[in-house]
């Protein structure tokens, strides 16, 4: 029995990192709503919700696959820059 909820637990942990991608999409597409579908062989797929239905954008692929073509999928967030990060730019221009 114990091994039987180890098996589950791995699931979870495994369907809260691929959501978690889907939900950092979401949060940078606007007017796109996409949806994770987990396979009964454990892999993931990608889906956008349209009027007429859903559409497969990524094809079923392992977690680490999934998460990677999620993260690159839809409009990208511009890195944060702080002060100091382009006063350092500045000085770096500045001694060439």
């Amino acid at each position: 029995m114990p091994g039987q909820f180890s098996r589950n637990t791995s699931k979870v942990a495994r369907s809260t990192r691929a959501t978690a991608a889907v939900a950092r999409l979401n949060e940078r597409s606007e007017g796109h709503r996409y949806l994770m579908v987990m396979t009964g062989d454990g892999k993931f797929v990608l889906r956008e919700r349209l009027d007429g239905g859903d559409q497969e954008v990524i094809a079923a692929s392992t977690l680490d696959d999934f998460v990677r073509l999620v993260d690159a999928t839809g409009p990208q967030k511009a890195p944060r820059i702080t002060k100091n990060d382009a006063a350092f730019a500045k000085q770096l221009v500045r001694k060439r």
